[in-house]
């Protein structure tokens, strides 16, 4: 399927490799003194200052990329019409006046391409593309982005472990890392032990926003005082979600057999672990309550990313063969206004995402669900030309379908998880999540699990009132409630 899109980029190539104007990309020795081989981005916005800060999927900004291979400092790369492009070629865009960037990803392990500590980028530029074949614009990409450092304070601190698991996975030494918050009481109540509430991001959150704040720190959940553990599952492939993975490696034995036996040693915790998360992290944390049934006490799914692949965003993976369209040739949507209207499709986004490689949401799930290729990346579940659906891929996926897996798996897991599961969600959610949530609840009443599924007006940011966090919170302390009674 790659091939097929290589091919007609290549094909393009030969009729106007000289055609239109170019752009030439350098790093200098003062940056990175070594040789680099890799992926080399330009991003151009019309209106965004700093385009590579612009959100991938939402904003359909052009986009180009090339590999190159030991590129000395200081020689100069050429974009033009043979460059990986979206959404058209470099001389086929809309002329007109650009702010534009290049990154050089050296792919060290951060999750965002611009934002990936070690890579190289350009100040941004205006530039205005014309009609002029021969014109040349020059980026020297002098700037690095810098590793983050994590300043703790007296209610917050970051907790790296190193993880063996993960670093035979990956090849390199790998961390699980988070913020911890701590509670009022731990200081003033010294002999006392605290449950642990863990909190996943979505995609995108960051455990650094906690870095040097004074003013934040553990809150209860109800009126239950508790250490807050704040997880991101940021990695190169996008949102590891704590999952088991041929891509990411074992990010859920990770979590369970190495990060929380070193966060019980270092903090005053009492055994009970919950789980709270929503978008991404409330997929996350459905995953591990359900694969870790004896590890956690509770959790909580807000707005989970698609938890039954029947309706992965409104695509029946199991019938449908194609990934853009449906049957009847309508584009299918990946994110709406008030879940109605659309405003980026699934063509956009993955063909958008050919370009960037690697980082993005849908890259997320094909690096989370994906068997790992002969080319040693995550095998794309569709082809990014055509939309079509890759079934000896979804045959991989479908072991994270979570519904599929409680539905066949529930006698054994019965005992370990009936009443333990909250999850809601908007009726108007903007990426057409809560069609998968309800598909959930109808086979978890055939099961009898006694789960909870609660549906809010709102979509799935304007959801979250005080009303929404106050019955989430409830039902994480009467889950609390229950564990202290059998212990």
């Amino acid at each position: 399927m790659l091939k097929q899109y290589f091919l007609l980029l290549f094909a393009a190539s030969l009729c106007s490799a000289d055609y239109g104007q170019t752009f030439r990309v350098s790093y200098p020795a003062a940056v990175l003194s070594a040789p680099f081989s890799g992926k080399v981005i330009l991003y151009l916005n019309k209106e965004n200052r700093n385009p590579k800060e612009a959100m991938a999927d939402l904003d359909p900004f052009p986009c180009f990329s090339i590999d190159v291979r030991d590129i000395k400092p200081g020689t100069a790369v050429t974009f033009d019409d043979r460059a990986a492009a979206f959404p058209a070629r470099l001389s086929d865009i809309e002329r007109g006046e650009y702010y534009v960037q290049a990154v050089w990803d050296r792919n060290l392990g951060g999750r965002a391409i611009p934002e990936s500590p070690g890579n190289l980028y350009s100040t941004p530029q205006k530039v205005k593309l014309t009609k002029e074949e021969n014109a040349v614009f020059k980026l020297n990409c002098d700037r690095v982005v810098p590793q983050p450092k994590f300043t703790d304070s007296k209610w917050v601190k970051e907790l790296k472990v190193a993880s063996p698991l993960l670093s035979k996975s990956q090849g390199k030494e790998m961390t699980v890392d988070a913020a911890v918050l701590l509670p009022p009481e731990y200081y003033t109540q010294p002999q006392r032990q605290f449950p642990v509430l863990f909190v996943v991001s979505g995609y995108g959150g960051d455990y650094h926003r906690y870095s040097g704040d004074t003013s934040a720190f553990s809150r209860p959940f109800d009126s239950v005082s508790c250490i807050t553990v704040y997880l991101d599952g940021n990695c190169a492939g996008g949102h590891s979600v704590y999952a088991n993975s041929d891509n990411n490696g074992p990010w859920g034995d990770a979590l369970t057999k190495e990060f929380i036996p070193q966060l019980e040693k270092t903090y005053r915790c009492n055994g009970a672990r919950l789980l709270r998360g929503h978008s991404s992290g409330g997929w996350t944390v459905l995953w591990l309550q359900t694969h870790y049934p004896g590890v956690f006490a509770g959790c909580w799914s807000s707005s989970p990313d698609p938890v039954d692949f029947r309706n992965f965003q409104r695509v029946n993976l199991y019938e449908e063969d194609n990934i853009f369209y449906s049957r009847d040739g309508a584009s299918h949507a990946v994110a709406t206004i008030a879940g109605y209207f659309p405003v980026a499709t699934m063509k956009q986004c993955y063909q958008q995402e050919f370009v960037l490689y690697r980082g993005e949401q849908m890259h997320s799930f094909n690096y989370v669900f994906s068997a790992k290729g002969p080319d040693g990346q995550p095998i794309p579940i569709c082809d990014p030309l055509t939309g079509v659906i890759d079934k000896s891929c979804f045959e991989h996926w479908k072991s994270y379908d979570i519904c599929a897996y409680l539905r066949n798996n529930w006698p054994a897991l019965e005992k370990g998880l009936q009443s333990k599961i909250r999850v809601s969600v908007g009726n108007q959610d903007n990426f057409l999540l809560n069609y998968a949530v309800h598909m959930l609840e109808d086979e978890m009443k055939k099961l009898d699990t006694r789960f909870i599924f609660e549906y809010y007006p709102g979509d799935h940011f304007t959801l979250n009132t005080p009303e929404y966090q106050a019955a989430g919170a409830r039902f994480l302390a009467e889950r609390y409630a229950q564990w202290k009674g059998r212990h």
